[in-house]
């Protein structure tokens, strides 16, 4: 499972979010997106722990939180939609000819 940490501040770096996770249990990963087209943070961060239960605990005391001016939100990540359409060159177009 994969924790989701949205509302995060622009100024946290993977090793603070690493120490306020780090109280709850072990880390195996956390990643910090950033925007391609500026390199700048997107404001959420996706933490993975090694037990559920450790997960389970920091969600439900850091969710609503307030860390480094902002109210935290901490939920389990969602699998990713896909938001993209499934459009093909054959819906709008028809072949004629002229």
């Amino acid at each position: 499972m994969t924790i989701y940490v949205g509302n995060l501040s622009f100024q946290a770096t993977e090793d603070d979010v690493k120490e306020v996770f780090g109280e709850y249990g072990t880390i195996n990963r956390v990643s910090l997106p950033v925007d391609r087209e500026t390199g700048r943070m997107r404001g959420f961060a996706f933490v993975e722990m090694s037990e559920e239960a450790s997960e389970d605990k920091a969600i439900s005391e850091l969710d609503g939180a307030e860390w480094l001016g902002r109210q935290l939100r901490v939920s389990k990540a969602r699998p990713r939609e896909n938001n993209r359409s499934s459009y093909t060159r054959g819906d709008s177009f028809s072949s004629s000819s002229y």
